[in-house]
């Protein structure tokens, strides 16, 4: 993708963000941020019986790379098993938005994924726990 392709992708998904809003009966939801830029983000999913991601939304204010990021995110793992989202890459997410583009703020780009990956591995601990429990 160009650098205006990756402008219109990312004021697109500011614009007319996908998946914003609160998620009802989530298993995930976890605030993070970026204090540099005062982004906020909630993260919000539902897991399936089968570990797969079956709905992701979130909430929040911030910059346009970080709000358009975290609308691409909930469109992004939607289907994952809660592993695959544990590994997606930073990286990747960066090539995906534009990198010539979000360079420029890398934590702004990545603070959705980041806080939905803590909210994974979060839901992950305390089903373990609950397990051992039983």
């Amino acid at each position: 993708m160009d650098r205006q392709e990756a402008i219109e992708f990312l004021v697109d998904h500011y614009q007319h963000p996908r998946n914003r809003g609160p998620l009802a009966d989530a298993d995930i939801a976890l605030t993070g941020g970026n204090p540099g830029c005062a982004d906020t983000v909630v993260m919000y999913a539902t897991v399936g019986a089968d570990g797969r991601i079956e709905r992701a939304a979130f909430e929040g204010e911030g910059c346009t790379i970080s709000m358009a990021a975290a609308s691409y995110v909930t469109e992004l793992v939607g289907g994952m098993t809660l592993e695959e989202v544990e590994q997606l890459s930073f990286e990747t997410l960066i090539d995906d938005l534009g990198r010539e583009v979000v360079m420029a703020r890398p934590t702004c780009a990545t603070v959705a994924l980041g806080t939905l990956k803590q909210g994974v591995h979060e839901l992950r601990m305390r089903r373990l726990a609950a397990e051992g429990q039983r």
